[in-house]
């Protein structure tokens, strides 16, 4: 699904010479000299785009205020029944673009399911095959708890993690105040980094990683109501006449400032004219579509908070990633957002999200 088996090769590519075009670099001082670098921690190098040539990305937003003749290969879709601007490339059937698909509220509320709700269990993150199954992560980070391993665990909670899948035989993990630790020689984690360092989460049947299949052994929830009418409402202009999608599974990624992800292709389910919903949420992102190998070259596109994308029949076949995320003030595009989350409820959320970006991508696995 992910990356490529002979990194040298795949630097010879069209696509990985994309990645590499628009991959946030940054500028280090190092005795009066300045370097790039790719780490974090270092200053953004200047311009816009962090130095990239942004000309060449494909801004959908644009087209649709524009509201004039689109430019050559770029096409609407007309879809009886639905409500909201569809996009497509005309070169590349099953690819469908929907700007701005969802409402400021909208976005809101699944940007805290995402940090709140998704990481739960029996729902699996990164951290899982670490610490087992914890729970109320959010919670924890907003009251600034840490994340001790205890001695004697209760022999339900042992149970509840050890069904979850992570590696919890001989440890146990749990959530307490800061304070109480004091003078203690535990090794702990601060619930804030641990946000931080969550990368994925996975919804309905779970995905196994090193299988690279779904595993329906492993416990489950049914994907939540509201996505899964949401991910139906949305998959419209992709489906087959006549047919609904049918959400079953959901991979939450989460991207701090300097993530990415590599070109790939999603294979894994059975029917690949049913539709990925890949919901985007947080800091504009530039997304790669590709072809059939990575030889061919790849269309960049902004991604905002709210637009959706569908890929469907032949686009599932299609190369595509993520090489960056706009994190800056003066180019995430998220002021709504962050009025929106100016609450004192949500002022954890908002600090996240100023320089973050989290995609939910729904499937049909069978």
């Amino acid at each position: 699904m992910y990356g490529t088996s002979d990194p040298t090769a795949a630097e010879r590519t069209a696509f990985r010479r994309a990645e590499k075009q628009y991959k946030l670099y940054k500028t280090l001082n190092v005795k009066g000299r300045s370097r790039s670098r790719s780490r974090s921690g270092c200053r953004p190098s200047s311009g816009e785009g962090g130095g990239a040539d942004l000309s060449a990305v494909v801004d959908f937003h644009a087209l649709l205020a524009a509201d004039g003749e689109l430019p050559d290969g770029i096409g609407r879709r007309e879809c009886p029944g639905f409500d909201r601007p569809v996009f497509c490339f005309l070169d590349r059937p099953g690819f469908y673009f929907i700007p701005g698909a969802l409402s400021t509220e909208e976005q809101c509320c699944w940007i805290r399911e995402s940090l709140k709700t998704f990481p739960q269990p029996p729902n699996r993150t990164n951290l899982t095959a670490i610490y087992g199954s914890i729970s109320d992560l959010l919670i924890a980070a907003e009251n600034q708890q840490i994340l001790v391993e205890a001695e004697n665990p209760d022999i339900q909670e042992r149970n509840k993690q050890n069904n979850c899948g992570g590696k919890t035989e001989s440890k146990y993990f749990k959530f307490v105040d800061s304070e109480s630790q004091k003078g203690e020689e535990h090794r702990s984690n601060a619930a804030t980094t641990l946000v931080r360092k969550l990368r994925w989460s996975t919804l309905g049947l779970q995905f196994d990683w090193s299988k690279r299949n779904y595993d329906v052994s492993l416990p489950h929830n049914k994907i939540p109501g509201a996505l899964a009418s949401l991910a139906k409402k949305m998959a419209i202009p992709a489906m087959p006449s006549g047919e609904e999608f049918k959400p079953e599974a959901a991979i939450v990624n989460y991207y701090g400032p300097s993530d990415m992800l590599g070109g790939h292709v999603d294979d894994m389910e059975a029917d690949w004219t049913k539709p990925i919903v890949s919901i985007s949420l947080g800091c504009k992102c530039i997304f790669l579509l590709g072809g059939k190998t990575r030889d061919e070259v790849p269309t960049a596109m902004f991604l905002r908070s709210g637009d959706i994308v569908l890929m469907a029949g032949e686009a599932r076949e299609r190369f595509h990633g993520v090489p960056r995320i706009f994190t800056e003030s003066d180019q995430q595009e998220i002021p709504a957002l962050i009025s929106q989350l100016s609450s004192g409820d949500d002022v954890f959320i908002l600090e996240y999200i100023k320089n973050s970006r989290i995609n939910i991508n729904i499937r049909q696995v069978y």
